[in-house]
């Protein structure tokens, strides 16, 4: 499902994620130095979404499900694919037995059906099922059964997802604030630095799934005996780090360093075409975005072509697109497209008007450890003030901004981005409890019936009418798609590039 940029199409030889040719023999030993975006505000990935928060925190806890390398639900704790009865309501789970916890204790029944429980309250597409549980039981000591009111389709996408994660963990550990972060994970915590980094160390009594690699599923392999996850907010340190041998992996890097990394002895280009989309996230509880009217005169005002050609330079590194999916997926379509990429400062001014726009200033929270949000919203503020709209413009460390958005008195838009993710019940800003907090009553209407639809024909038509309803409402607005530059070792082997990369199976040739 991920394509690839060729490297002449860059202008000469990159490292295309996920060409990897096992030509050296897989060596166990080793630390790898990771450098991210920055620091996480938390490790507890069932009570907050993002990218950052997902590809850290899976190679210590782990879900019931999880994605195979063509984005199919493969299990994972789980034995096998859940049996499902009556109609679509009763999802029988059968779990893998021996599995331990870095505690030394067996994964059983009663801590799924603990987690589970935390789940659906804490976690905002863990309260997507709540809205629709009878219950959840251990049937046995390695059966549990989840009990529905009526079918719903996304269930075990959201049980498969790193993001609001459905993490198991034991009983005796669940708390609703986690001091303790145990999982069974191929990798567990040794010692955290706040602001220097985590890390991991192999967790010998991990039980890993029979078979070979897939995606994020099959056998999670424990080559490596160390993952130290670095915060680096500064996006040009993080290039400088790579090159100079400092890490062998560092993550979303601004698509300029692209030349700058080509031909270093010890590191190496890795690209990801089609890899997500940017989006502006209004907010829909308080503030002036409350305004339909306003939200449609921003729309309007926002030049998607600009933004994008600031954020990413080089044409290959994104489209100019405004359908919520690229070409290849089942869920394209252009329903309420005509509304994208206007940038009209007139036709906005006179929206904002009609709407009764005040002069109220729109304030946009972005961070620069995202280099590209940093530069989508410089042009956006520049529109949006050709269109007469005041602009307060807040830079934040992401860590802030994360803490920031939770409260809805704090921002009227903020900027983030998303991979293109298999089912589109798990796009983050759809369910009413993200910060944004969609819930027209037509909104729901229509994620309700794409929930509980399990024909896919059916289901294909609903998100045309949501997608559809997104441009008529403007609850958020996609800037485009765009390719994703990292960097990696070219001693480190057996790694693939994905939208949240993880570091079993990989090594490090001798």
């Amino acid at each position: 499902m991920w394509e690839r940029i060729t490297a002449a199409a860059l202008g000469g030889a990159a490292i295309l994620v996920g060409a990897f040719s096992p030509a050296f023999a897989q060596e166990r030993g080793g630390v790898v130095n990771v450098a991210t975006i920055g620091e996480l505000n938390t490790l507890d990935p069932m009570i907050a979404t993002g990218d950052l928060l997902g590809m850290v925190t899976q190679h210590f806890f782990e879900t019931l499900y999880t994605f195979d390398a063509d984005w199919n639900v493969t299990p994972l704790l789980a034995a096998e694919l859940p049996e499902v009865t009556e109609g679509g309501k009763v999802h029988t789970i059968k779990l893998r037995q021996g599995v331990t916890f870095h505690d030394g204790t067996d994964m059983t029944a009663e801590d799924v059906v603990a987690s589970l429980k935390r789940w659906f309250s804490v976690a905002s597409r863990g309260q997507l099922v709540a809205a629709k549980l009878d219950k959840v039981e251990a049937v046995d000591d390695y059966t549990v059964r989840i009990t529905l009111t009526e079918p719903f389709a996304a269930l075990n996408s959201l049980l498969a997802f790193n993001n609001s994660a459905a993490v198991i963990l034991p009983s005796e550990k669940i708390a609703d604030t986690l001091t303790e972060y145990v999982g069974t994970g191929p990798y567990m915590i040794k010692e955290r630095r706040v602001d220097q980094y985590l890390q991991l160390v192999r967790f010998d009594g991990y039980a890993a799934r029979e078979g070979e690699p897939d995606g994020f599923g099959g056998a999670r392999k424990q080559y490596l005996d160390e993952i130290r996850f670095v915060p680096v907010p500064d996006a040009n340190t993080r290039v400088e780090g790579a090159i100079a041998g400092q890490y062998d992996y560092a993550d979303l890097l601004p698509v300029e360093a692209f030349d700058r990394l080509q031909g270093q002895a010890k590191t190496e280009p890795l690209v990801l075409d089609s890899f997500g989309w940017p989006m502006f996230i209004m907010n829909n509880k308080e503030g002036v975005m409350t305004n339909p009217g306003v939200r449609k005169a921003v729309q309007a005002a926002l030049n998607a072509e600009d933004m994008l050609a600031a954020a990413f330079g080089k044409p290959e590194f994104y489209k100019v697109d405004g359908a919520m999916y690229p070409e290849g997926y089942p869920w394209r379509n252009d329903a309420g497209v005509e509304a994208y990429n206007q940038g009209d400062p007139e036709k906005a001014m006179a929206l904002a008007k009609e709407a009764g726009y005040d002069g109220s200033p729109i304030r946009i929270l972005t961070s620069r450890q995202y280099e590209f949000h940093y530069k989508m919203a410089q042009v956006a503020a520049e529109y949006l003030k050709a269109a007469g709209f005041t602009v307060d413009l807040g830079v934040f460390d992401w860590a802030t901004l994360v803490q920031r958005r939770a409260e809805p008195g704090l921002w009227d838009i903020f900027i983030t981005h998303s991979p293109f993710l298999p089912d589109p019940t798990l796009i983050a800003p759809l369910p009413a409890s993200y910060p944004g907090w969609w819930a027209s009553e037509e909104k729901e209407k229509l994620l309700g019936a794409l929930n509980t639809e399990v024909e896919m024909d059916k289901r294909l038509a609903i998100w045309a009418d949501l997608q559809k309803q997104i441009y008529e409402e403007v609850p958020f607005y996609k800037v485009g798609d765009f390719s994703s530059l990292s960097a990696k070792s070219p001693k480190l082997k057996g790694f693939s590039g994905s939208a949240w990369p993880y570091f079993w199976n990989a090594y490090l040739e001798q």
